[in-house]
């Protein structure tokens, strides 16, 4: 990486928090190759698979050139600006607003208690009117904030921070184009939470969206739980040389999300997560973090050969995110198990919410895993009421997949080697910043070539082919059977009920169908948004009304009266049994599950 200077400064200012007003700035030295600079805001950011318009949130755009000249200027494209640039022009330097209140992990937030900063979503580039060599060099930042703000971020330092009565200017630097598109800054009154791990140093910078402050015993705790998670992914892919890590973490009422970056993180959880008693809220934190970690290695260094060099303007398609992101989420909530942040009940409970999940869908029928990483463009961020019947998450079913996958290798080897290894194996070959790897990027060719030189898979190319290629649900049941656990229905203590098969939301005093599960006695009956009105004439009040209404109903034939687009219609059902789907791990396992879910650090 380079430290020549690119001449090109990136400045925010946020002290206008009250409006969620962020001022910002892009100043660019010459050379001016021709009339005419082009700046365009990315349109999506690595890590999420989803258009987005910066654009729609900017205004007050000027620029003058170092003459002092006010420049002429005109939109081009959805994302563009372009300017005409004078002759003998030394420099330019553009000033306009966004309005930062979106509130999530992928956008610019500002309010008066802090800045989320996403570069992407803050700063354009030049796309024309410079060389773009001079895009893969390091650029300067430049963030003006309240004076009892201190900022986290995976940028370096560059110089002492300016400071006066009223601001403080800190300065940073990124060394290329894409460390500087693939960071982030979170600046607040809160001070990092600062812990050094095999070495290395890892930041924790925590805001409460509410000014809210966490409970210190479960927070304490969480960064105990981080500490062996964090020693757990280094006893696999070794010890990083890639420096600090930054973890950003937001607290919030309901908001949830995580994203990652080249060496930092953040992540969304509801505030709840750190509240004593609050077990399922505090295994997803923990789940989150390992899993947005896991991604330095696992989508940061190891990528799909057309990612090595982003192409942010446009959709870059790629039929390995059941790999990037399924493997990511398999790994990573493994590993949680692995370190003792998770129990094996914390990890039993997790996987019974996932089965739920997955045989609640009926998509794998109608899309494969390749199909659906490929489609995430289109697909994973735009679900809609029928989504869980032609499609799939490469998220969810990437991970059983994967894990099936794992299991074999672990047979075949005796145990000896697995999908972890298999994925350290392939970094070591196809990652960035490797020493030893001889060829940059993975295609799915290389993922099965390399799995059939690795310890158990010479011969497992065509069941990778089958778990990722066909139409059909990875047999887990046949999968956990290699540990000796059973998967068996869950048992229900509550009183026996009839099953409608739907999703359904109280709005203003109506029970309306939102989406329809796997076998719904509803779903050619009935479509989405029409309001449930009466079984067998007796009033629907509410959805718990109706879930009393339909105790001791199963195996039953009822009429239902409901609405479809504001006309009364009737139809008669057979009320069947909830199905019994085998989702719940049985038994205590054998040897090999033992080993399966035990620390690989004393491998080391």
């Amino acid at each position: 990486m380079s430290t020549k200077n690119s001449g090109l400064t990136f400045t925010a200012d946020a002290t206008d928090g009250k409006h969620h007003h962020l001022h910002v700035g892009v100043s660019i030295n010459g050379p001016f190759l021709g009339r005419k600079l082009v700046l365009r805001f990315p349109r999506w950011v690595p890590g999420s698979y989803f258009m987005r318009e910066p654009m729609q949130h900017l205004f007050n755009f000027s620029a003058v050139s170092s003459a002092g000249k006010e420049l002429r200027w005109k939109r081009v494209g959805v994302d563009g600006i372009e300017l005409s640039v004078p002759q003998n022009t030394e420099s330019i330097q553009t000033n306009y607003t966004i309005l930062a209140a979106e509130l999530s992990v992928r956008s610019t937030h500002l309010d008066s208690t802090h800045l989320h900063l996403m570069p992407p979503f803050t700063w354009m580039m030049p796309e024309k009117g410079i060389s773009q060599e001079r895009l893969n060099l390091q650029h300067e930042i430049e963030l003006t904030a309240p004076p009892h703000w201190t900022p986290a971020t995976q940028f370096e330092a560059s110089g002492t921070p300016v400071k006066n009565a009223e601001t403080t200017t800190w300065i940073f630097s990124a060394p290329n184009r894409d460390h500087l598109w693939d960071g982030i800054i979170e600046i607040n009154e809160n001070e990092a939470f600062t812990h050094t791990v095999d070495g290395r140093t890892h930041h924790l910078k925590i805001w409460d969206s509410g000014g809210h402050q966490p409970n210190k015993e479960r927070l304490d705790c969480f960064i105990l739980d981080m500490e062996r998670i964090i020693k757990e992914h280094h006893a696999l892919f070794g010890l990083p040389k890639w420096g600090t890590y930054t973890t950003v973490l937001h607290l919030t009422d309901t908001g949830r999300g995580g994203l990652e970056h080249l060496n930092s993180q953040t992540s969304m959880m509801p505030r709840k997560c750190l509240y004593p008693g609050h077990a399922d809220e505090y295994r997803d934190l923990v789940s989150l973090f390992s899993h947005e970690y896991l991604h330095q290695w696992n989508v940061k260094r190891l990528r799909p050969k057309n990612f090595l060099n982003y192409d942010l303007q446009k959709e870059v398609h790629t039929d390995l995110l059941w790999w990037f992101e399924g493997g990511t989420s398999w790994l990573g909530d493994m590993l949680c198990v692995r370190s003792g942040a998770w129990s094996e009940d914390d990890w039993r409970k997790d996987f019974l919410r996932k089965m739920k999940r997955h045989t609640s869908k009926n998509g794998m029928h109608r899309e494969s895993l390749s199909e659906s990483s490929h489609d995430a463009w289109i697909h994973l961020y735009r679900s809609g009421p029928y989504t869980r019947e032609s499609q799939i998450s490469y998220y969810l079913e990437g991970e059983l997949a994967i894990m099936c996958l794992d299991v074999e290798l672990q047979k075949r080897s005796k145990g000896n080697y697995g999908a972890c290894e298999f994925m350290a194996e392939l970094c070591n070959r196809y990652a960035l910043e490797y020493e030893n790897s001889n060829e940059q990027g993975i295609d799915y060719k290389s993922i099965r070539q390399t799995l059939k030189e690795v310890p158990g898979g010479k011969s497992l190319g065509p069941f990778l082919d089958r778990l990722v290629q066909d139409r059909t649900a990875p047999d887990i049941k046949k999968a956990m059977k290699y540990f000796r656990l059973d998967m068996v229905p869950e048992k229900s203590e509550e009183e026996p009920t009839a099953w409608l098969g739907v999703g359904l939301r109280d709005q203003k005093g109506k029970v309306i169908i939102t989406t329809y599960h796997s076998g719904s006695p509803l779903r050619t009956k009935t479509q989405v948004g029409d309001e449930l009105i009466a079984l067998d004439q007796l009033r629907i009040q509410s959805l718990s009304h109706l879930t009393s209404v339909l105790k001791g109903r199963q195996n039953t034939t009822a009429r239902l009266d409901f609405t479809h687009e504001g006309m009364l219609a009737r139809t008669e059902i057979k009320l069947p049994e909830p199905p019994r789907h085998e989702v719940k791990l049985s038994g205590k396992g054998n040897a090999a599950w033992r080993a399966y879910i035990m620390t690989r650090q004393d491998r080391a």
